[in-house]
């Protein structure tokens, strides 16, 4: 049976492995083969900090069936100064053979729930331009596009992302 749980320090490289399947799959054709090709989950894993009790460090969930790790969500106060008052969405990644299974799905209730304490008016989540999927996906749980784009450098490759925006 699925469940969502907080994610803890031990879930750090299982949570990398799943990450880089889901960028080497989920960003096939937007970013160069090489570079996914070339990702690994050692190179991942000690950015991931779990286990924090600072409100505004990042919170990370875990889809887990058992002791598999299916997806992960993790959520923080907005980092762009033009929403202040809302919360961000960092990252939301499912591993790739569990797409269509509802896993995003349940992950996102849950983050938007933990979003929406302590007074949030809403939250904005950044997408890779031209990522259809997850377009589609979020616009289908409420996610607006609010018209902001963004160029950065993310794992050392430099992307471009819309914003997307949900009112609570």
């Amino acid at each position: 049976m699925l469940t969502v749980r907080r994610a803890e320090p031990d879930d750090a490289s299982a949570v990398a492995a799943v990450n880089v399947r889901s960028w080497q799959v989920g960003y096939r054709g937007l970013l160069p083969d090489d570079y996914l090709d070339s990702l690994r989950p050692e190179q991942r894993r000690d950015r991931y900090t779990f286990g924090l009790d600072d409100p505004e460090a990042p919170s990370t969930l875990l889809a887990v069936e058992g002791d598999e790790i299916h997806g992960f969500v993790t959520t923080g106060p907005a980092r762009d100064l033009d929403v202040v008052g809302c919360g961000e969405i960092l990252a939301l990644y499912v591993d790739p053979p569990r797409w269509g299974e509802g896993v995003g799905q349940r992950l996102m209730v849950k983050a938007r729930a933990a979003l929406g304490v302590g007074g949030r008016t809403g939250a904005v989540l950044w997408v890779l331009a031209g990522n259809e999927r997850a377009s589609r996906f979020y616009q289908a749980d409420g996610w607006q596009l609010d018209g902001e784009t963004r160029s950065e450098v993310i794992w050392g490759i430099e992307v471009n992302d819309v914003r997307r925006r949900i009112r609570f």
